[in-house]
């Protein structure tokens, strides 16, 4: 009956966050097209010239306006827009030329192992940094590990992506100065070995400021377990140090950091927009700032909707976890 109680509240609880990611996903949608809609920027200059729309007569820049929505109330472009969304159609891309759900996969693929290898690259390191600074606090890793993580925190992710890009590529000459595959070279001939050299400074980027967040949370909850009663306890027992930090530390800040790993998606999605930019990494951050400066609504409004529900499933994820770990989480909310 217990058991039965608990699983209906674990499903109510899930439902819930489930229809709060639908609404929020709309509000998103809704925000941009009317972030777009009073932007200044013109997409007919952006995408064709100042000098080519002189050149034009005013019949082919009328077929332009109405190719590009010059002139339709931003609401019944929305409306609209939103309509097709629900029959499944993304509408088709203004710059690419193509539908905007083929656009969003290609560029998606590019960007989705990218961020999902600095993202686990950033969970595993910071989680053993924390666990090594908790442990052992005062000492001189403690201290270390703790300078290095405020200061990757507090750097942005462009910043970084410069110094390396100009460390690694251009001085050294260890690494490509960018892209994902090498210049001159046919889809065919790009080697898996390719691929992954041209994403080893991106990668890099993201992880070192993915790190810090993590290592610092890990640390704090470590630094709670050690001071515990029953750790305490265990050592009045005579247990090793290695036995406590295994069955008493990580058993206990497993849980918190695995919440917090999963909440990060957000902020390693960010960050790979403007690590993109910098790397001329064709991905999806890259497509964003390209549909944005070239005013690519339906692409924009796609990549947008995607990368929403990317960062709020993540959060979902977290939640859920945590609910299904620790009952009371559901029944509270």
């Amino acid at each position: 009956m217990e058991s039965s109680k608990k699983g209906r509240s674990f499903f109510i609880f899930a439902g819930k966050k489930c229809i709060r990611m639908a609404v929020l996903l709309f509000l998103v949608s809704a925000a941009t097209f009317w972030l777009v809609s009073i932007s200044p920027l013109d997409p007919l200059s952006a995408n064709i010239g100042q000098a080519a729309l002189g050149s034009m007569s005013q019949e082919q820049i009328a077929k332009l306006q109405e190719y590009w929505g010059v002139g339709t109330p931003p609401v019944k472009r929305f409306l609209s827009w939103f309509g097709d969304l629900l029959c499944g159609d993304w509408g088709m891309s203004l710059l690419y030329r193509r539908p905007v759900m083929e656009v969003i996969q290609t560029k998606l693929a590019n960007s989705l192992w990218l961020m999902a290898a600095a993202w686990l690259l950033s969970g595993l390191v910071g989680f053993l940094l924390g666990i090594a600074a908790g442990f052992r606090r005062g000492s001189a890793a403690d201290r270390i590990i703790s300078g290095y993580a405020l200061v990757t925190a507090s750097t942005p992710s462009f910043w970084l992506a410069l110094v390396f890009l100009m460390v690694f590529a251009v001085w050294l000459k260890w690494l490509p100065i960018g892209l994902s595959v090498p210049i001159g070279v046919e889809t065919a001939g790009v080697t898996i070995q390719d691929r992954l050299i041209h994403a080893v400074l991106p990668v890099l980027t993201l992880s070192v400021t993915g790190i810090s967040n993590i290592a610092l949370h890990t640390r704090e909850k470590m630094i709670q377990v050690m001071e515990s009663d029953y750790v305490m306890f265990a050592r009045a027992r005579g247990e090793s140090d290695f036995r406590i930090l295994v069955q008493h530390g990580v058993r206990n800040i497993l849980l918190p950091a695995m919440t917090l790993q999963f909440a990060s998606i957000s902020e390693i999605f960010g960050g790979s927009v403007l690590v993109e930019q910098v790397f001329s990494y064709p991905g999806l951050g890259q497509a964003a700032v390209t549909a944005g400066l070239g005013g690519d609504v339906p692409l924009l409004l796609g990549i947008t909707l995607i990368s929403a529900v990317i960062v709020f499933a993540g959060n979902l994820a977290a939640d859920l976890l945590y609910a299904a770990v620790d009952p009371r989480m559901a029944e509270k909310k």
